[in-house]
């Protein structure tokens, strides 16, 4: 299927549907809940996973189904984590073999986990222009929503 992938029909009703395009009533729902770390996650991206997942949690945009994705998220954090270090250590230019200047391939495995890093983010709305497409009218709600608590300025 070509073009723009759908929102979810939740980001929808909270956007006050601009677009008046009829809602998906068929959509699968999920419970919100952390799900367990995959064992495969070690070291920065297993402590990036018990960070990540409770702010995700908090907003109400986490549950078993996404469990790969933020795991994809977490691995990508670590590589650029690890290739940012050494970036820092040997620089953007480094000698070749034959001693002419070259760009740092730490600095590509960095540039490229920083680009997957934010696709995951944006799926999740962990940008800030991901976040500002979505508003929500806190007065019509007694009780604050997890995407109202997401929205919420510090």
């Amino acid at each position: 299927m070509s073009g723009r992938k759908p929102k979810p029909t939740l980001l929808k009703l909270l956007a006050g549907n601009p677009g008046k395009r009829p809602l998906n009533k068929n959509e699968p729902q999920t419970h919100c809940e952390i799900p367990s770390c995959p064992e495969v996650l070690q070291g920065v991206a297993r402590e990036e996973w018990g960070r990540i997942t409770e702010e995700l949690f908090s907003m109400g945009l986490i549950d078993r189904v996404s469990r790969a994705a933020v795991a994809g998220y977490c691995e990508h954090y670590e590589q650029w984590v690890n290739a940012s270090a050494q970036v820092r250590k040997f620089g953007t230019v480094i000698k070749s073999p034959n001693g002419y200047p070259v760009q740092s391939p730490y600095l590509g495995i960095m540039n490229t986990a920083l680009s997957e890093m934010r696709k995951f983010m944006t799926e999740f709305g962990m940008t800030p222009s991901s976040r500002s497409r979505v508003s929500s009218n806190k007065d019509n709600n007694a009780k604050e929503s997890p995407l109202a608590k997401f929205q919420r300025v510090k």
